[in-house]
């Protein structure tokens, strides 16, 4: 059997195996979901909160912006508390303040510390105990535990809506006045709360965990790490080392092949672009548009770290709060890598087939307007619904779901489908003749069009999570949405493309290509297809995720150990021949892709993937240090060496192609990058690590904390960061004016391409 052959056998072996095992787990996930009760009801029969109450604040959270304004079971914004550590931290505090008042007449701070253990072994006993009955659907809660709900419920109705008071507090918080017009909204988002906050410190039935597994870390309510944290962790690290060994050992052993002989000039240059290509010029200037306002959009978010309601002074968060910003600056991450890398499949398809369907680029024309539909409806909608103009029913169809990544409103997240949709028909009939050419590249080729198929489908998984569906399966189907779509199968894509990229300049081997793609993709997705999980250690599933997760996170960071391989094996590219100077920025770039797999991908990823350490620091700035690192650093850079790629082939002539400005772009962009998530993100997040170890989750959390002298400084220092970056996105936009606008107007006429 050759290589090749077996390679394609492990990768449907993979795929079917971690589907299957994927597809079992959210089973489990369904049925060990934290219930939500019918009704909750104090010891004497009075009703404290309906189903109805739960199921309406969650859609109330969902339209103020959900994850974008603190979060839920720790995913989510990063200003605002966490609400299910705040409402726990805050209910212990009320409670024990009570007890101590009617048993010591005292205060709790004043008592004996005897007195306090006592009074805390009580506590820990009210609240962890489960008191849901599956059978009535009831929950009971005590008198004493009720009374201590309501005034949580005054309180967050004062400082969700525009209590003169809550002032200074919605400001550290990043909150803008009024952010629940309704004040039966704000009753209902209280219940939404509560429910988050009784899975995360009662016990499952017949265990000594909570169903968030005992996050957040808080000693005072007996939430600790589990044994499941402990050992699968440390089982992690052991496999993380064995799998790094053996890919090195695997490298050691590979023979090198001698290189094709290179072509005495540039394959690509003087081929006459088709009509459908010369229609994605387009594309590439929509993304980078994008790119722009999410720049700018990411400096203001910042900001509100410090200034939560103003910007410099001015108050903008009246017109564009935190919420708006932070949804915004994150959909169009999405939104924009997501165009630069469709333009690029719609380009390499008939690069590849040597074929120009008919209506080909009508289909692209039709499919660009409807991608900027959904852009501008999608973030209108957004708008609209953190600002309360729609009820909380419209605001889930046309404004916002509340989910981080598929914030969009359901309407735009079906009519985006639909969009991803066209795309795949028309990369399918364009690329359809190569997938029946029997040359050496019909494997790669085909890895290609497979992961077409995931890109199309794939985001489609979103749409299995709905209105009221429990919190824990939603986010079960949202990281689907963001770890598969997004981490797993444009990854594969993405090295498909550069191999046949390489392959066509006659740089690489065609049969070394082959072997490189399959056995990168079968070692990747080995890891990534179930690695998703390890997003879903504290979101109400049972201790088997943990255990999966751990240990098959640990292996998507494997390839990554040694992905300089990679890097050193492109940058050397680079000089092959004369004529690949023309290709020297887009190498870089993919170059660039390659350190930051390393760096933010990896190490950073590491960093917050074992399930001990994500424990702790879930939902700190950590996490935004890999979210930055990974998602700029890896499928941001690769976005922007993509298009180059394309746009070298859609320019027929070199006058107008500024080497120098894609030259400050790339080390703008890139130290700018390393400025913002050394300087300031990390930095912050270790300070947030050693307060949650100090005092506890919620701590870390607090404006004590987020709004200390040494947390704000740090988000200063990221000011040059983020300055440098923004130059960076300037010289790539005057790059693109430059090439679009002075020379791609001048279209030539059709010319077949040669396929590869």
């Amino acid at each position: 059997m050759t290589k090749q052959k077996f390679s394609l056998i492990a990768l449907v072996i993979v795929c079917v195996t971690s589907f299957a095992i994927l597809l079992s787990l959210g089973s489990e996930i369904y049925r060990q979901a934290p219930p939500i009760p019918d009704r909750v009801v104090t010891l004497s029969g009075e009703v404290v909160f309906t189903k109805e109450d739960i199921q309406n604040g969650q859609l109330v959270w969902r339209s103020m912006g959900g994850h974008q304004l603190g979060s839920i079971w720790g995913h989510g914004a990063y200003v605002a508390p966490d609400w299910t550590a705040d409402w726990l931290h805050r209910e212990a505090e009320m409670w024990l303040e009570s007890a101590a008042q009617y048993q010591f007449s005292s205060s709790f701070s004043a008592i004996e510390s005897y007195q306090q253990a006592g009074l805390e072994s009580r506590l820990r006993e009210d609240m962890r105990l489960n008191q849901y009955d599956p059978e009535t659907g009831v929950l009971v809660v005590s008198e004493r535990r009720a009374q201590v709900i309501r005034q949580l419920q005054a309180y967050y109705a004062r400082l969700f809506g525009d209590d003169p008071a809550m002032q200074p507090t919605r400001e550290a918080y990043a909150m803008k006045e009024g952010t629940i017009a309704s004040a039966e909204n704000r009753e209902s988002l209280s219940a939404f709360f509560f429910w988050g906050a009784w899975a995360a410190v009662t016990e499952r039935p017949n265990e000594n965990y909570t169903y968030t597994n005992n996050w957040p870390y808080d000693p005072q309510i007996g939430n600790t790490p589990t044994s499941s944290n402990i050992v699968w962790s440390i089982m992690s690290v052991v496999l993380l080392i064995a799998g790094v060994g053996a890919l090195a050992w695997y490298h050691a052993t590979l023979k090198v092949h001698p290189l094709p002989k290179l072509p005495a000039s540039d394959p690509l240059f003087g081929v006459k672009p088709t009509s459908s290509q010369r229609a994605l010029g387009k594309y590439f200037i929509t993304a980078v548009g994008l790119f722009l306002l999410q720049i700018v959009l990411g400096g203001i978010t910042a900001h509100y770290a410090v200034e939560g309601q103003n910007f410099y002074g001015i108050p903008l968060a009246e017109i564009l709060p935190y919420s708006v910003t932070r949804t915004w600056h994150t959909q169009l991450a999405v939104f924009w890598i997501a165009t630069a890398w469709l333009g690029t499949g719609l380009y390499i398809a008939p690069a590849l087939s040597g074929y120009e369907p008919k209506f080909q680029r009508l289909g692209v024309n039709v499919l660009w307007v409807a991608l900027v539909i959904v852009v501008l409806g999608s973030m209108a909608g957004e708008w609209l619904a953190i600002q309360q103009y729609f009820d909380i029913d419209t605001s889930y169809w046309l404004g916002h779901q509340g989910q981080e990544y598929i914030d969009l409103g359901r309407i735009w997240q079906i009519l985006l489908l639909a969009g991803l949709l066209i795309w795949l028909a028309l990369v399918t009939r364009a690329i359809k003749p190569a997938l029946t050419h029997n040359n050496d590249m019909k494997p790669v080729v085909w890895v290609l069009y497979a992961s077409c198929v995931a890109i199309g489908l794939f985001y489609g998984a979103g749409l299995f999570q709905g209105k009221h569906t429990n919190l824990a399966i939603a986010e079960y189907w949202r990281w689907w949405v963001v770890h598969l779509w997004v981490e797993g199968f444009f990854e594969t894509f993405a090295t498909s493309v550069i191999a046949l990229m390489f392959v066509r300049l006659g740089l690489v081997r065609a049969q070394s290509a082959n072997s490189a793609v399959l056995f990168a993709t079968v070692v990747f997705l080995t890891g990534g297809l179930i690695g998703t999980l390890h997003h879903l250690y504290f979101t109400g599933t049972p201790t088997s995720v943990i255990a999966w997760g751990s240990v098959f996170s640990a292996l998507e960071v494997v390839p990554l150990a040694l992905i300089g391989f990679e890097a050193v094996e492109t940058y050397r590219m680079r000089k092959m021949t004369s004529w690949m100077s023309r290709y020297k920025w887009a190498i870089m770039f993919f170059v660039a892709t390659a350190f930051w797999n390393l760096v933010g991908a990896g190490m950073l990823g590491f960093l917050i993937n074992p399930p001990i350490a994500l424990y702790y620091i879930q939902g700190l700035n950590t996490t935004a240090t890999h979210a930055h690192g990974a998602f700029m650093g890896v499928y941001g850079m690769l976005g922007i060496g993509l298009m180059l790629t394309c746009l070298r082939g859609l320019s027929t002539t070199t006058a107008v192609w500024d080497d120098k400005l894609l030259k400050w772009s790339f080390w703008s962009l890139n130290l700018g990058l390393l400025g913002m998530v050394f300087m300031s993100l990390l930095p912050v997040g270790i300070v947030q690590f050693f307060s949650v170890i100090d005092h506890g989750y919620w701590y870390a959390r607090s404006p004590e904390v987020i709004h200390s002298e040494l947390v704000e400084t740090l988000v200063w220092l990221r000011v040059p960061g983020d300055i440098l970056f923004g130059i960076g996105g300037i010289f790539l936009a005057l790059f693109f004016a430059k090439l679009l606008f002075s020379k791609l107007k001048q279209s030539s006429g059709d010319k077949p391409l040669t396929a590869v």
